[in-house]
């Protein structure tokens, strides 16, 4: 689903911690911040903490990565950006993290196809990267958890989010 401020989101995020987030559509943001939309926001919920998973194009900028990260999970505690083995060491992506104050974790392409119970799959990524799915897969594989927020689109920027499991 395209909404008119061109964030690309699924319809809503849902799953047993569904009530973690919060479709804030028309809210206010405060002064220094950018206005998107009916992002998906985090409650703030007490140890609530996700791996985001990020599919991004080669020599993406950090703050493209930072601002699609929190227009999808919000001021929700990120402890990994995880992503394709080959994306990982680029610049923008080890900044992005830095400055979210996550880890970053790579995965390769065979790990991410691997992955079962992604909700998104698609072709023209396979042919690209040799998986269907990496942002989806790759916040599930971080996180160990179930799938929080599905593949959001914002600025050409996949994201998604998992719950982090106990290891």
């Amino acid at each position: 689903m395209t909404i008119s401020d061109g964030v690309q989101r699924p319809d809503r995020c849902t799953n047993s911690t569904a009530s973690r987030w919060v479709n804030s559509a028309g809210a206010t943001e405060t002064e220094g911040r950018n206005r998107v939309a009916g992002r998906y926001r985090s409650t703030g919920a007490e140890g609530v903490a996700v791996a985001v998973g990020i599919g991004v194009r080669p020599d993406t900028e950090a703050d493209r990565i930072i601002r699609a990260v929190r227009a999808v999970v919000g001021d929700t505690t990120i402890v990994c950006l995880a992503t394709l083995d080959r994306r990982a060491g680029e610049p923008g992506v080890r900044t992005a993290a830095a400055d979210l104050g996550a880890a970053v974790m790579a995965f390769t392409a065979e790990q991410l196809a691997e992955v079962d119970a992604v909700r998104h799959r698609s072709d023209r990524v396979s042919a690209a990267v040799g998986t269907p799915s990496v942002a989806e897969a790759a916040a599930l594989l971080a996180g160990g958890g179930e799938l929080v927020c599905g593949r959001t689109i914002v600025d050409g920027i996949v994201v998604a989010a998992a719950s982090v499991s106990p290891r």
